[in-house]
């Protein structure tokens, strides 16, 4: 498969901007502009280093009805960097409807006036060339699965780094679908989808990294005391350098009330039931059908994961 070379000091990942004409959660007013001018901040950062943007997943909230408003800024934002400065994104699964990636999604709207360059299918996807040396850069879009390793071809650049937006059992989500484990023939695997910054780890040849995303969505102490930030991968790092995005004070974009006595909410991710209870009440308009959502949120490794899998096994396939 012959991908692109492209030139760079580096990668500048930003994940999960979640844009939205109407505040997601308890977000107020205002929301659509801050979270555009943090977006345009780091496109805007990433070309002052020399460095390749890319979005690891959800540009979107909902993924369709989306404004033309917002859609006119965006072609504006991203049609303003071409070439090697192009904005490379991951579907997420906030990009999709039903599961799917289709025309009729925003994000299609962007890829087919060509100013984005869209990873929708698992593979490689560009040759990143730093000066130092040559990367591959390789990603699994939503709704795919991980690679279990990558067998290099003759012309292969040694290093590979892989993006994902997939739930993985970093230590805040031991109970996600993917453990973290060497995968022969990957150096890094980067990953969006999981809102909350998590720690680096390494395990044999692969370091998995999950930089947290650029907007709070959240109406809890987490989201109070995080920064929001972008991450910077240079060659031969250990860890991904963070840039904190230029974001609004807290009692700004919330409401000023007292927080929730207990969180109930994992920042980005909900809990089981709270999930089951919108994926029904919105019919997967968020982009999460059943059998992903119970993929990416069960592990068939309990008894009670395993039972309810045999359910929906039995309810899928019966007469």
């Amino acid at each position: 498969m012959t991908v692109e070379h492209i030139h760079g000091a580096g990668l500048f990942f930003v994940a999960d901007p979640h844009l939205a004409d109407h505040p997601p959660g308890q977000r107020l007013d205002g929301y659509l502009d801050q979270i555009m001018n943090k977006l345009e901040a780091c496109l805007d950062r990433a070309e002052v280093l020399g460095m390749v943007p890319v979005i690891l997943g959800d540009l979107f909230h909902w993924p369709r009805d989306n404004s033309n408003k917002m859609l006119v800024e965006l072609i504006r934002i991203f049609g303003a960097r071409t070439g090697e400065s192009a904005v490379w994104v991951l579907v997420g699964n906030h990009d999709k409807y039903q599961s799917r990636f289709t025309e009729d999604v925003t994000l299609a709207v962007l890829e087919a006036a060509g100013v984005v360059r869209l990873m929708k299918e698992s593979g490689p996807q560009f040759i990143l060339e730093t000066g130092k040396e040559h990367v591959l850069v390789g990603a699994s879009p939503d709704g795919t699965p991980l690679p279990k390793n990558y067998d290099h071809k003759p012309d292969d650049p040694d290093t590979v780094i892989w993006l994902t937006h997939h739930n993985i059992q970093f230590p805040e989500f031991i109970d996600r679908a993917y453990t973290i484990k060497e995968l022969p023939g990957i150096d890094w695997l980067v990953n969006g989808h999981i809102h909350r910054p998590q720690t680096t780890i390494t395990k044999g040849q692969t370091t998995w990294a999950n930089p947290g995303n650029i907007t709070r969505l959240t109406f809890t102490r987490r989201s109070m005391e995080r920064e929001p930030a972008a991450a910077i991968w240079t060659p031969g790092c250990e860890e991904l350098e963070k840039w904190v995005v230029p974001f609004e004070p807290f009692d700004v974009v919330f409401p000023d009330q007292e927080l929730p006595a207990e969180e109930h909410e994992v920042e980005g991710e909900s809990k089981f039931i709270s999930g089951l209870e919108r994926l029904a009440w919105q019919r997967t308009h968020e982009g999460i059908g059943l059998k992903q959502f119970l993929e990416e949120n069960l592990s068939t490794q309990t008894p009670e994961g395993k039972l309810i899998w045999e359910l929906y096994e039995e309810v899928i396939h019966s007469d």
